[in-house]
């Protein structure tokens, strides 16, 4: 593998979303990845608030009983320190958006905080210093906002290799100890006390780490079984896949039985990914709750002008829609009046979101219509027919309707 290979592959293994037309499920991965680091970033704005209070009635209370320049001297690095959370904590703020892509960013932050406690650790004495415990608190915040088992695990490792490393580069008198007020200053070169003291906030850590991950495993199944017990889509207010796929095949089975029709149109936003990818996500997502309401629009307005009998909406994918069509009895004397009216119902979605403007922004629709059983006689086969139309929609540029009927006469064997 040449230089350029090795640099491609470390770019792509650094950023959430990659590819040149990145699929929904890196959309979904980057919107993931951009609410950890905002969350983040807003854990820290507390942490800090908390540590400026801390710091304000700290000093107040040891000027009282300290002499003012040893004040100074134990106050002087935390500040510091303090300041320059507040600055780069800021920088993450205004760009979130660029930086928000990186893989690792929370990763990242979270160890950076780790060796910000770590220097705050030594200049307020070391083996005992409080600041000592802020590790527990950034284990816990990965514990609750990280992905995967082994990035908590990565933030225990670092707490305890860095405290280590303080304790024991003071006992071995590799740095020079700094002396704190009201304690015994000589603790931190008994080994005893050291080695003790050491063990038990590593003790600490990895109970932290295992109970915050213990905690959240059962939040992600919690969730997961509400997200499949619930048949509605939190973004655009339609039905769900699951439900989808349970009414399709009620209405497959419904028409074969009553030796009626079933009609499906399946609607993908064309190059949805690339529109995510230069406005961001939060706008893709409210250009698709605005199509899916412009969508429901268009079927209330067939059910009550027209007669159609449709009433499922659904979200199959990530920008993908879905319409079942039942049978309607008021075109019976049609030649074939699913096939008619199910194509005429597809184009006016497409006209509709072809006009449709938000925020200036517009996008378009390709849509593949099937219908069963011309198409299909099971909910199987009349998807995959709808979806080989859709692609052959997308293919063509998009901003079309391509029905199935159409194109398997072109190619009998159903390729497009």
């Amino acid at each position: 593998m040449n230089q350029s290979r090795i640099a491609k592959t470390l770019a792509r293994t650094a950023v959430v979303s990659w590819r040149d037309q990145p699929t929904q499920y890196d959309i979904e991965a980057l919107r993931a990845n951009l609410e950890r680091v905002g969350l983040v970033i807003r854990v820290r704005w507390v942490i800090v608030a908390a540590l400026a209070v801390f710091s304000v009635v700290a000093a107040l209370v040891y000027g009282s009983s300290v002499a003012f320049d040893q004040l100074i001297s134990n106050m002087t690095i935390p500040a510091i320190a303090l300041l320059f959370v507040l600055m780069y904590n800021g920088f993450y703020e205004v760009t979130l958006r660029k930086v928000g892509n990186v893989a690792f960013l929370n990763q990242a932050q979270l160890i950076f905080d780790i060796v910000v406690t770590s220097v705050l650790v030594y200049y307020s004495g070391g083996v005992y210093s409080w600041f000592s415990s802020m590790y527990l608190l950034f284990i816990l915040e990965g514990a609750f906002i990280l992905p995967k088992r082994h990035h908590v695990w990565l933030l225990v490792f670092a707490s305890a290799t860095l405290y280590g490393f303080i304790l024991a580069a003071e006992y071995w008198g590799w740095i020079p100890h700094v002396d704190m007020p009201f304690v015994d200053n000589g603790l931190y070169a008994n080994a005893t006390y050291v080695l003790v003291r050491y063990l038990w906030k590593v003790t600490l850590y990895a109970g932290a780490g295992t109970i915050g991950m213990l905690m959240m495993k059962r939040i992600h199944v919690r969730e997961r079984e509400l997200r499949e017990s619930s048949f509605v889509d939190e973004t655009t207010g339609l039905y769900n896949r699951q439900y989808f796929h349970r009414v399709l095949n009620a209405e497959v089975d419904r028409a074969r039985r009553d030796r009626g029709t079933v009609g499906l149109i399946l609607i993908d936003i064309y190059q949805f990914g690339e529109f995510n990818r230069i406005f961001g996500v939060e706008v893709g997502d409210e250009i698709l709750s605005a199509i899916a309401n412009e969508v429901r629009s268009v079927l209330n307005e067939g059910h009550t002008e027209d007669g159609y009998e449709v009433n499922v909406a659904c979200r199959v994918g990530g920008e993908e829609l879905a319409v079942i069509v039942p049978e309607t009895l008021r075109y019976v004397t049609d030649a074939d009046p699913a096939q008619v009216h199910v194509r005429a119902l597809a184009e006016i979605i497409r006209e509709r979101i072809e006009a449709f403007r938000m925020r200036g922004l517009g996008v378009t629709l390709s849509l593949g219509v099937a219908v069963a059983p011309n198409n299909g006689e099971s909910g199987d086969t009349l998807l995959d027919a709808a979806d080989r139309a859709l692609y052959a929609a997308s293919e063509a540029g998009g901003n079309q309707v391509v029905v199935a009927w159409e194109t398997e006469l072109e190619d009998p064997e159903g390729r497009v």
